[in-house]
């Protein structure tokens, strides 16, 4: 498989851009990689770059979107960063990756047992990591089962994953509402912004629809 060209990324549209996603997702379950030279795209990337998709992701180290997603060099801009939120650093990067390197697809990427997340249902402390938390709580308090106080923590997997979800969700309002750039791009249908949940223990990726 060679690496995209101008040529063959300006060819993917946005809604083709989630197909490869989710084609590279089934490889990946099924253990059948896509035959790739990696080093032969380094030599193919080399003069430029040409990403159909950017995936904001967790820096869960289980979590790799090049891998799960069965991408190869120069495929997708990947950013990680606990909690997968965005801030200012990370919608500039978006913006970079979508207008001016012409990705087609932003996709927010939460994962189930996500210890960021447990985290904020904890409301736990500790350093700078106290601050990274406080991104994440308004996701906790967008939930609002259950409504025992005792259930909301981080011993309870089914409140974390449906806090991920709403993180998930949250974070591409966030996009939207303080990225004109990513927003006027969706409204012109030229990218498409979307949410999934990776699934720790089977390695499957759920897409989120509107």
């Amino acid at each position: 498989m060679k690496a995209l060209t101008k040529e063959t990324q300006a060819a993917i549209t946005p809604k083709g851009a989630v197909e490869l996603l989710k084609e590279g997702n089934s490889r990946f379950i099924q253990k059948m990689k896509a035959d790739r030279d990696l080093l032969e795209q380094v030599s193919d990337t080399k003069s430029g770059q040409f990403p159909f998709a950017t995936i904001l992701s967790c820096i869960d180290s289980r979590v790799s979107s090049e891998l799960i997603f069965d991408q190869g060099i120069g495929d997708i801009f990947s950013a990680r960063v606990a909690g997968n939120f965005v801030n200012e650093d990370i919608l500039g990067s978006m913006e970079f990756a979508c207008k001016l390197a012409g990705t087609k697809l932003v996709l927010v990427l939460g994962h189930t047992a996500c210890g960021a997340v447990k985290g904020a249902c904890d409301d736990a402390k500790l350093g700078n990591l106290t601050a990274l938390i406080s991104k994440i709580k308004p996701a906790v308090e967008a939930v609002s089962e259950p409504v025992d106080s005792s259930l909301r923590n981080s011993k309870n997997i089914d409140f974390v994953n449906e806090v991920a979800v709403k993180n998930v969700k949250m974070t591409i309002d966030n996009i939207r509402n303080d990225s004109e750039v990513l927003k006027e791009m969706e409204d012109n249908g030229e990218i498409l912004i979307m949410g999934g949940m990776y699934d720790i223990s089977t390695g499957k990726v759920t897409f989120l629809e509107d």
